[in-house]
Parts: C-alpha cells; structure tokens; sequence
C-alpha cells in the first residue's frame, strides 16, 4: 500500500493503471507513467473526498486503509475527467454518496479543456486530472502535450490551454498533486507558473 499523508487529512496514493502499455512513442497519447496518482481529503464538513480513485492490483490491503480514512462519513468522488473513471465505481459501491463536495473543497471546471480541478483552500492543494502533470525526472510541473488534447470537440492547443489555466495563479497554491508523475510538495505556486511559461 503506498500512501502518503501530504498535510492533515490529506493523503496521496499511487497504483499501476491497467490500460497502461509499455513502449508508447514520447508525447504521444500513451506516453504517460504507469503509476498513476490518486488523493482523498477528510474534509471538516464530515464527507470524505476522492480524486481520480485508482485501485492497486491486489485491492485487499487498500481498503482496510481506506476505511480508516473514511471512517463513517459519505464520500463525495471526483473524476477529474470524462476518461478517469478508474476505479470511481467499487468506491461508490462500498461508501455511503455524499451530497456534493463540502464547503472546504472547491471544484474549478474548465470546459474546453474537458477537465475539472480540485482546489483544497486549507491545505493549498490542486489536484489536476491530465492538463497538469509531474515534469520528467520530478521537481516540477509541466503541461500536458498536445495529443492529450484530441479527445473533445474544441481540440484547444497547448497556447490556449494555457492562458485557460493562467487564473490558477491566483490562487495560493502550495501543493500540486498530479495524477501522472511526481506530486510538488513544497513551492507549488512557483511550479505552476513555469508550467504556464511561454515556451514550457
């Protein structure tokens, strides 16, 4: 089970994702890690959220871990978009449904880009789907290439979907937990923007 506690109440687990193939030609539509990321936050309002939730392999060790996590509160699920469904069912069939997300998490939909993002204000954690992801060899941020955009019906370029993002800036980002890659821990607002460089 590897799961890491990024601040109170909030954790970030990774497993192998089952669509993954091994060899995809770089920045290409499969070139992604295999391990991907997944958060869940124990938010104060008594309702459990997870993003983007990906079981590992042998789920029998997870969900002892997960229980003690959710305890008795309903769980709100988010796929950040339409294709990370992952594992969002077997967590809607073992937990209770909250009413919609608590007042201490705050979804940022971003249409033509086909994705929602997670903001967790207490934490000052953003929790992207694909649009966002870990740069090659950790420590930073990138955007996603530009077959990741082919999916929907605006197909906006990486210059759009940049200036689309850029109000992400104003929020007081710490923390950047991506779903392909390595998570920013620390400095995460400074990461964003040379995500969001011109060029990067």
């Amino acid at each position: 089970m590897d799961a890491t506690e990024i601040a109170p109440r909030l954790w970030r687990w990774t497993a192998p994702h089952p669509d993954w193939e091994p060899g995809a030609e770089p920045e290409s539509v499969g070139d992604w890690p295999e391990e991907v990321g997944s958060v869940l936050f124990e938010s104060r309002d008594g309702v459990a959220v997870v993003v983007d939730p990906q079981l590992p392999r042998d789920p029998e060790p997870f969900w002892p871990w997960a229980d003690d996590r959710v305890g008795d509160r309903p769980v709100h699920v988010v796929s950040t978009l339409r294709w990370h469904g992952r594992s969002r069912d077997a967590f809607a069939a073992r937990y209770a449904a909250a009413d919609g997300p608590p007042s201490d998490v705050e979804l940022l939909p971003f249409p033509r880009l086909e994705e929602t993002i997670v903001w967790l204000p207490e934490p000052q954690a953003l929790v992207p789907g694909d649009r966002i992801v870990g740069a090659p060899g950790g420590g930073g941020l990138r955007l996603c290439p530009q077959s990741w955009l082919g999916f929907g019906a605006e197909r906006p370029t990486v210059d759009e979907m940049r200036e689309l993002l850029r109000p992400l800036l104003d929020l007081p980002v710490e923390r950047v937990l991506v779903s392909h890659g390595e998570p920013v821990l620390v400095g995460g607002r400074d990461a964003l923007r040379g995500a969001l460089s011109a060029g990067s």
